[in-house]
């Protein structure tokens, strides 16, 4: 029970399924998804399918909203009688939002705010909330709390595989991702964030469903000889959510001792930059 009044602010690009949202009363920071003729809020007026559906037409750009914003969400902490807030982002190395929360909580007097930097994107950021959730639920003391998020950071991965590198080019995420000839040898990247939060390549693999196994087979040697674990499949469009049902059998086969498995469509942010047909498989070891 969160008898320490401990609020909690994610942004929308972290994926942080809806029932923890709800659950925990977590603050959502919008990223924004801005087109030439208009500007929308991620996840609330537009969702990653509206995004794939016009990327024939116009990629549009992405960014966070304003430290104005992020302000008035920390004062409503305050309004509300919060005197501590877990402040999760997604890497510092692919956004500025874990530097503006950090900048616009200095100027928020009496409400201590832990932002941490989870050097991950997607659910493996979202991992790290539910996480949270938990150790506030569970009534440990701020400190304690403060410690293991930081520890748990290392806990967390997700493995994409990207069907193409073109949005991620053309967006200037591409990070370390090596180049390579993926129309001639029909070569597909299997992607991460390293140990600096910043995407690179883990695999290359020849066609898409021997990409998609590699992000599995990579998932189950990160878990390693973990007893518990969180699993997650996240998917990008249509073409890829067809796929889940058939990821989840050989994901439960591969990594049978799974507390809960996530499955969700990722943040519209996110599909910009990586395009249709991303799929995700994100494992958080449990070690308490």
């Amino acid at each position: 029970m969160n008898t320490q009044k401990i609020g909690f602010l994610v942004d929308s690009g972290s994926d942080v399924p809806l029932e923890t949202i709800e659950k925990a009363n977590i603050k959502v920071i919008p990223l924004k998804i801005i087109y030439s003729d208009k500007e929308y809020t991620d996840k609330v007026d537009i969702h990653a399918q509206d995004v794939y559906d016009r990327l024939d037409q116009e990629i549009p750009k992405t960014s966070l909203p304003s430290g104005e914003v992020i302000s008035e969400m920390l004062q409503e902490f305050k309004n509300e009688g919060y005197e501590k807030v877990i402040a999760i982002t997604i890497s510092s190395g692919l956004s500025g939002t874990n530097n503006m929360v950090r900048l616009m909580a200095e100027n928020v007097d009496d409400l201590e705010v832990f932002t941490l930097d989870t050097k991950n994107i997607g659910i493996g950021s979202g991992f790290l909330a539910i996480k949270a959730t938990d150790y506030v639920e569970k009534g440990l003391a701020w400190e304690v709390i403060k410690e293991k998020l930081l520890d748990d950071v290392k806990k967390s991965k997700i493995f994409f595989h990207v069907p193409t590198l073109e949005y991620l080019q053309k967006g200037g995420r591409i990070g370390l991702v090596s180049s390579i000839l993926g129309n001639v040898l029909n070569l597909k990247p299997v992607i991460s964030c390293n140990e600096n939060g910043i995407y690179h390549t883990v695999a290359k693999v020849r066609g898409n469903k021997k990409s998609i196994q590699r992000a599995i087979n990579l998932a189950s040697e990160f878990a390693g000889n973990a007893k518990k674990y969180h699993l997650a499949i996240a998917f990008g469009g249509k073409t890829a959510e067809v796929q889940v049902d058939d990821i989840r059998v050989e994901l439960k086969k591969k990594l049978p001792n799974f507390i809960k498995i996530y499955e969700d469509q990722v943040s519209p942010a996110l599909g910009v930059h990586t395009g249709p047909g991303l799929i995700g498989i994100g494992v958080q070891i449990i070690e308490d």
